[in-house]
């Protein structure tokens, strides 16, 4: 298995942070048992603004690979996608993203539609990549734009539908959950970016959706940072 993160600031992360991309780091490593093979792969591997200064330094570089940008979406990362998933032979993509592409480049339809080319890409590059799409999650902007939040809840819909209708036998796709009473007071440090409690709160909704459906790892069990 070659797991690729891709996604926006949520998931490249900023100077001084664990990331979430660092709690799965840990989840698989405990629970992936011993003997079956996997690796995170990916063509980046610093912070915001090229920062290696990971909250914890010993978070080692052959795990730190990803995709993801600051400002990045669904509309960004179509056109990277099929040599990034070629190039790193990756397996398993772990996607979180759409905030950005409905804040300022695209509405719910548009957005979705890149969300299609993107699996299109990937799949061209590996007809047996499968993946877990995270919904747009709770933020600051939509707690205080009803009509963004009207936006974001169409996209979200949307992109249930388009996981279930493309999901393939050979590329399977999964909706991971939004997390339960996700808040943006405790789960972010700004309303949007996640804090500790966060970051733990989204490699759950991964961990448990790969646990569920594809026996990937074990439940999620929070550990400290090293």
């Amino acid at each position: 298995m070659r797991v690729l993160f891709v996604g926006d600031s949520m998931t490249i992360g900023a100077a001084g942070e664990h990331t979430w991309r660092y709690r799965m780091w840990q989840h698989l490593s405990r629970t992936v048992p011993d003997g079956e093979t996997w690796e995170i792969a990916g063509p980046r591997t610093a912070l915001h603004e090229g920062s290696h200064a990971y909250a914890d330094l010993r978070f080692p570089v052959h795990a730190r690979g990803h995709l993801a940008g600051w400002g990045a979406g669904w509309l960004h990362m179509a056109p990277l996608i099929k040599e990034t998933v070629a190039t790193y032979r990756a397996d398993t993509l772990l996607v979180s993203l759409g905030l950005i592409d409905l804040g300022f480049y695209t509405d719910a339809e548009q957005t979705v539609a890149n969300v299609e080319l993107f699996l299109a890409q990937a799949r061209a590059a590996n007809p047996t990549v499968r993946a877990v799409l995270l919904p747009v999650i709770p933020n600051v902007r939509a707690a205080n734009d009803p009509e963004f939040a009207a936006e974001c809840a169409r996209f979200n819909t949307l992109l249930a539908k388009a996981v279930a209708e493309l999901s393939e036998p050979r590329s399977p796709l999964l909706l991971a959950s939004v997390p339960a009473d996700w808040s943006p007071e405790r789960d972010t440090y700004d309303g949007t970016h996640p804090s500790a409690e966060g970051e733990h709160r989204m490699a759950a909704a991964f961990a448990e959706a790969l646990h569920q459906a594809w026996d990937v790892g074990g439940p999620y069990r929070r550990a400290p940072a090293l």
